[in-house]
C-alpha cells in the first residue's frame, strides 16, 4: 500500500499542531501502522515533545531539503510505540532563504519523502504560510487543519484555504482536506459550544466529529518529552486524541481487510 502523507497545518500559532501531530502519530503507531512525524517546523516542539534532543542529532529535516538521499539516515525511531521521527532543530529556520535561490525549491520535501516506505508520514508546519509550509502541502495527500476553540477561531483560516487552493492548481492537483479538528474545547463555556457550532456551519462535513478537550495533562506532557499516551492514558486529553486516531484510521483504512 503507498504511504498517505498528511500536513499538519495552520499559520495561527498555539491551536494545537504540534500536540495534534505527536498526539495522533503516537495511536496510529499504537494502533500497527507505520509511521513517520516529520518536524517541519524550526521550533522543532514534536522533536523536544518526543524527548529527543538536538545533541542526539547528526541529520535533521533541513538536511534533506537540501540532499533528499539523507532521509533514511535522518530518521530516528522515538522510545513511543515505534514511532519514527525526521527531526529539527532551529536551524532549520534558515531553510526558507537559502531555498528561494534552489531548483525545484518547492517540491523537495516531496523528492525526499518518495524514498520511504511508511504506511502514514505525518508533517508538522511551521505557524506560517512560507515555503516550508509550501513544500507539506506539496508533498501531501491530505491536510489536516486544527482550530482553537476561541473568539478568533476562524480568523486566518481564510488566507490558509486561499493558499491550499493555490497548491492545488500550481503543485499538487491531489491535495484534500482530511478535516478540521477542534482544539481546546472547554465544554463548560457557551464560548466553545457557539465556536463549534460556528465551524461546524461554514464548513459542513469538513469537521472531525472527535474533538479534543482543554486538559492540564495534555498541555504538560511536552514538558516531559511525553505524548499523552504515555504521560496519562487516562486523561481527557488522552481519550481525545484516542478517539480521533480512530476517526482518522477509519477514514485512510477503510478498504483493508
Amino acid at each position: 500500500m503507498a504511504q498517505t502523507v498528511i500536513a499538519i497545518a495552520n499559520q495561527k500559532g498555539g491551536v494545537g499542531k504540534t500536540t495534534t501531530a505527536i498526539n495522533l502519530g503516537t495511536y496510529l503507531a499504537n494502533f500497527g501502522r507505520r509511521v513517520l512525524l516529520v518536524d517541519l517546523d524550526p521550533q522543532a516542539n514534536s522533536t523536544s515533545g518526543l524527548g529527543v534532543t538536538a545533541p542526539q542529532l547528526e541529520l535533521t529535516s533541513k538536511d534533506i531539503l537540501f540532499d533528499s538521499d539523507k532521509i533514511a539516515s535522518a530518521i530516528v525511531e522515538t522510545d513511543y510505540f515505534g514511532l519514527n521521527l525526521l527531526p529539527a532543530t532551529a536551524n532549520l529556520a534558515t531553510a526558507e532563504v537559502e531555498l528561494v535561490s534552489e531548483l525545484g525549491r518547492e517540491q523537495r520535501l516531496l523528492q525526499a519523502l518518495q524514498h520511504l516506505e511508511f504506511d502514514v508520514v505525518l508533517i508538522d508546519c511551521p505557524p506560517a504560510l512560507g515555503l516550508l509550509t509550501v513544500n507539506a502541502l506539496t508533498a501531501a495527500d491530505y491536510v489536516i487543519i486544527p482550530v482553537q476553540a476561541e473568539y478568533y477561531a476562524m480568523e486566518g483560516l481564510g488566507q490558509l484555504l486561499e493558499t491550499i487552493k493555490r497548491i492545488k492548481v500550481a503543485l499538487n492537483p491531489a491535495l484534500e482536506i482530511l478535516g478540521i479538528v477542534l482544539t481546546m474545547l472547554d465544554n463548560r463555556t457557551s464560548l466553545s459550544s457557539q465556536v463549534e457550532a460556528e465551524i461546524k456551519k461554514h464548513f459542513r462535513g469538513t469537521v472531525f466529529r472527535s474533538t479534543i478537550p482543554r486538559n492540564v495533562r495534555l498541555a504538560e506532557a511536552p514538558s516531559h518529552g511525553q505524548p499523552i499516551l504515555a504521560h496519562d492514558k487516562w486523561s481527557k486529553g488522552a481519550k481525545g486524541y484516542q478517539k480521533l486516531a480512530k476517526e482518522i484510521d477509519k477514514k485512510l483504512f477503510a478498504g483493508e481487510g
